[in-house]
């Protein structure tokens, strides 16, 4: 049991690396999920995560595999898809969801195409997929940081937004607040999705954000339970995730989705049943 649940751990250094930015990566994303799940902006966030290619992408074209430059570039181009689809949300009869949609794809195509032409010896399966195994020290400093900033942001909106998502009526009576609320919680969502991106890719970043969160809340009522179960299960598959990816030579981020989805379909399946046994 040692052998395969903690020496891995104990004896190789990009293993504690990558299991400190899992972690780091579940306590942030878990909460964010859950508001998500509850402002029913579940595909937005999906939106959001392909948008960040493109910024990414241009960030590796000028600075190269420099972390600070992968990251302003992604969240400067998720920060101006959210803005120019809350703008034609406010000034066409698109709804939010439509245009995020539309802005999304164009985002995420323009990404692999200037990666694909100018992006040489840069594999695109590592922007889109990631690798967690391979996260260095100063990406792993980028995510605690993220979350720790997250976290005491959450901490300090966490009213007004909880509010919203039950009684967006009373919300809307603190005027020009809410809007702050608003886009405080979207520029979370992007920084979120930036720091995931640098270890499970573009294509997987909200899989760790969005299934922990839709399982905890088949299974809780309250919002602070929800968000303490979806940490449990991202960081739980986090963890087995990385086991089994060292042991049968997976690639890291799939396994860590795929054991999330797996978490999911279980608890959605016992849901169901107990709903049934109970009609």
């Amino acid at each position: 049991m040692y052998d395969i649940f903690i020496a891995p751990f104990m004896e190789y250094v990009f293993m504690r690396r990558a299991l400190l930015a899992c972690m780091a990566i579940s306590f942030s994303c878990g909460p964010i999920g859950v508001l998500l799940v509850l402002r029913r902006m579940s595909l937005l966030g999906d939106a959001l995560s392909h948008a960040i290619l493109p910024g990414i992408a241009v960030g590796y074209l000028i600075t190269g595999l420099w972390l600070p430059g992968l990251s302003l570039g992604g969240i400067a181009a998720g920060l101006l898809v959210a803005a120019a689809s809350g703008l034609v949300t406010r000034r066409t009869i698109l709804h939010e969801d439509a245009s995020f949609t539309g802005f999304y794809l164009i985002a995420l195509a323009l990404g692999i195409l200037i990666l694909s032409v100018k992006g040489g010896n840069m594999n695109l399966t590592h922007f889109l997929f990631g690798s967690v195994l391979a996260v260095d020290h100063p990406t792993m400093i980028y995510i605690v940081g993220v979350t720790t900033f997250s976290l005491i942001t959450l901490a300090v909106i966490y009213r007004p937004l909880v509010y919203e998502c039950f009684d967006p009526t009373f919300v809307k009576l603190l005027g020009s607040k809410e809007g702050k609320f608003h886009a405080i919680f979207m520029i979370l969502v992007v920084i979120n999705l930036v720091g995931a991106c640098q270890a499970l890719g573009t294509l997987m970043a909200l899989g760790i954000m969005m299934l922990p969160a839709i399982t905890a809340r088949l299974i809780s009522t309250q919002v602070w339970s929800t968000a303490l179960r979806a940490v449990i299960i991202a960081a739980s598959c986090s963890y087995l995730g990385l086991i089994l990816s060292f042991q049968f030579n997976w690639p890291s981020g799939p396994t860590i989705i795929l054991l999330c989805g797996l978490v999911y379909l279980s608890v959605l399946s016992l849901t169901a049943l107990k709903s049934h046994s109970h009609s």
